[in-house]
């Protein structure tokens, strides 16, 4: 579908100028000649961008301006004005135009003018549109886990919400530290404005600057446009810095001008723009040893370390993993569009052996493939691919008072024997010295998994 672009001016040559080529570079574009017009027509024809004038009888281009964005969200503004007009385009800057063409109109630079404003919308919807998936699942109670060192975590996140302090996460690989950075900025007053996620080493370090500060035309080769980057884009959100340790040492000295001054320079720009944007950072590297080694800035280690926030490994909190757990699980189940399947004590058990060394990433992964494997509403040891297998067998066969029932003892029994014959059913049921039918009349009962 064409972008439509709505034009208002008294002057008809203007409107058909626009109306011709607008419509030979693809654009679907409407026009009317004076601002009551046109606000008759936004909610019918529905535009993504309006071009008008500034002078015209009646109601004036300011006062359009500001009328359509008092009725309609997220529509950007184009104002025409004469060579004697400055201060009327700046006004209408002020009131919050786009920008602004000057006549005489130069076709080319109207051309490069809504290429630019249809990017920038696009890159303002992504980032709200990433900000809208960020959001979900993380209200403060979505973190989970009682163990003293996470209390204190959830304290922290209810007083670092209510204020705009640069923040350093630290903590091992998966132990949830992204979790922890959009809890403080969804529960902020901020939680409306984008919340822009960047991992400092999926990027070389000139994508990675152009992609935080944005880059003007020309500025390289491939920039024929100008870009606004995250910190511009962000707002007055956040913008989280995943694996801040790995920055270079070139950027590093940029980023620590955003925190002493709130400005940036864009690749290739000569004039540093302002940035309202709070910065999280996260990092499971010694930034110390960094700092002794002169890998890492001192100046931008102590600017990050407003307050720290350490987040335990999960092995350091076994007692959260079965709450854990069933946690995991139901965010697991809506993806897989099934039931949430229930977890047995045994496979309880071998989760809270285990030591994650990829913490609660690998926690959710190992979940996953369980549930995969697991075609009935039942997890259980067998599958599970942790430890050794003597343990998994241990486990599977060990009883505790809570199986003591004749329901659990049968599917217990059923279940190890389906284990032995690897799945066959006919063996199983030769086995068991019970028919084929009543076996899978058990399984059913259970929701026992049939081993692949």
């Amino acid at each position: 579908m064409s972008e439509r672009i709505l034009v208002v001016d008294d002057d008809r040559s203007i409107r058909e100028t626009f109306e011709q080529h607008l419509g030979r570079s693809g654009y679907e574009v409407a026009t009317a000649p004076s601002a009551e017009e046109a606000l008759s027509r936004l909610a019918q024809f529905e535009p993504g961008l309006v071009v008008t004038d500034v002078r015209m009888p009646g109601m004036d281009g300011i006062e359009f301006l500001k009328r359509v964005h008092s009725e309609v969200a997220d529509l950007d503004i184009i104002v025409i004005t004469a060579f004697d007009d400055m201060k009327t385009a700046v006004s209408a800057m002020q009131a919050g135009a786009y920008d602004y063409l000057v006549k005489p109109l130069d076709l080319d630079q109207i051309d490069l003018l809504l290429e630019r404003c249809f990017r920038d919308r696009s890159l303002r919807r992504r980032a709200q549109r990433l900000s809208a998936e960020a959001s979900e699942g993380h209200e403060l109670h979505s973190l989970v886990g009682h163990d003293p060192a996470m209390v204190e975590i959830y304290k922290l996140i209810g007083v670092l919400a209510e204020n705009r302090a640069t923040v350093l996460i630290r903590g091992e690989t998966g132990t949830g530290k992204e979790c922890i950075a959009r809890a403080i900025h969804f529960n902020s007053p901020h939680a409306e404005e984008p919340f822009v996620a960047v991992n400092c080493t999926a990027l070389t370090e000139s994508l990675l600057e152009s992609e935080l500060f944005g880059h003007v035309r020309g500025a390289f080769t491939g920039a024929v446009e100008s870009r606004r980057g995250y910190f511009e884009l962000a707002g007055e959100g956040t913008v989280f810095l995943d694996e801040i340790g790995d920055m270079g040492a070139e950027l590093q000295a940029k980023l620590l001008r955003v925190l002493e001054q709130q400005e940036f320079y864009p690749v290739g720009a000569e004039r540093p723009r302002i940035t309202k944007a709070r910065v999280i950072a996260a990092t499971h590297r010694p930034l110390e040893e960094l700092v002794r080694n002169r890998d890492f800035r001192e100046d931008l280690y102590y600017r990050l370390k407003v307050v720290e926030v350490f987040v335990p490994p999960l092995r350091g909190r076994r007692g959260d993993i079965p709450q854990l757990a069933e946690h995991l699980l139901v965010k697991i189940a809506a993806k897989l569009h099934r039931e949430t399947p229930r977890i047995t004590p045994d496979a309880v058990r071998l989760l809270e052996s285990h030591d994650w060394p990829g913490n609660v990433r690998e926690l959710e992964n190992a979940l996953t493939r369980a549930a995969v494997l697991a075609r009935g509403p039942v997890i259980g040891v067998e599958h599970l691919s942790l430890g050794a297998p003597e343990t998994r067998e241990a486990l599977s066969t060990t009883t505790h008072p809570e199986d003591d029932t004749l329901d659990a003892a049968e599917a217990a029994h059923v279940q190890r024997i389906l284990q032995r014959s690897e799945g066959n059913k006919r063996q199983a049921a030769r086995i068991l010295g019970i028919s084929r039918p009543r076996l899978d009349r058990i399984i059913e009962k259970h929701g026992l998994a049939i081993p692949q």
